[in-house]
């Protein structure tokens, strides 16, 4: 793989993106919510064929950096201090940190209950607190792709392996060896919208890009998809 840059001009814009060259048959674009612009090309696309489908696609582009820059500023990065608000599944919970006996994380009346046993620092309750959610997510999100899968099951296809990480740019992928990967952070978010992103991923088994057959999939299973990735994006400033 190997990547490259450049820049188009519509009015009084410009539009720059970056190149990656791969093993892959089609060209895609993908706009993501800081803006940056990635064209995925196979290997050996002549730069001017690049340019010319960026330029063809330079108004969505623009829609979509226009609609990502609707959600700035975002919140900033947490401190992990008492008295600050944490997400789970939607709602926010206030933090409070105190030693103990165990390490241990609870959700009881509104609050983030962080009970240490090591020295309270930043570190020991954004560690604690990132193992909790890893665990949370790793069992929410085996639920809810169960409650997904019944409709793909009737086609006999293969349900895909998940795996959970942290991703800065994406809150989910299907690889073509069939391993479904989702963002830790998506735990944060309603449950409807790890409904839509769990069902828009598995919309992939079928149509690997995202055509208008795609799309039709989605709109089938989920006539309202686009309401809770709207909303997925609003809950996660």
């Amino acid at each position: 793989m190997n990547l490259s840059a450049g820049t188009v001009n519509y009015g009084k814009e410009q539009v720059q993106f970056n190149v990656l060259y791969s093993a892959r048959k089609t060209l895609g674009i993908e706009v993501y919510p800081d803006s940056n612009v990635l064209v995925k090309a196979p290997v050996g696309t002549d730069p001017s064929e690049v340019q010319k489908r960026v330029i063809k696609r330079v108004r969505w582009i623009l829609r979509q950096q226009h609609y990502f820059r609707q959600f700035d500023p975002r919140t900033p990065a947490r401190q992990f201090i008492g008295g600050e608000t944490h997400l789970y599944l939607g709602r926010q919970f206030r933090l409070k940190i105190s030693t103990g006996n165990q390490n241990s994380v609870k959700l009881t009346r509104g609050y983030f209950i962080v009970e240490l046993k090591s020295a309270l620092s930043v570190d020991n309750v954004k560690s604690l607190l990132a193992g909790w959610y890893a665990a949370k997510a790793a069992a929410k999100f085996a639920e809810i792709l169960e409650h997904c899968w019944p409709y793909f099951a009737k086609l006999n296809l293969t349900k895909p392996r998940m795996q959970i990480r942290s991703m800065k740019k994406r809150w989910g992928s299907l690889s073509k060896q069939g391993t479904l990967t989702l963002n830790t952070d998506l735990i944060r978010a309603p449950r409807e919208c790890i409904d839509y992103v769990i069902t828009h991923e598995l919309c992939h088994i079928q149509f690997h890009d995202h055509g208008s057959d795609f799309y039709r999939l989605l709109g089938k299973l989920m006539p309202d998809w686009e309401k809770r990735k709207h909303k997925l994006e609003l809950a996660l400033l």
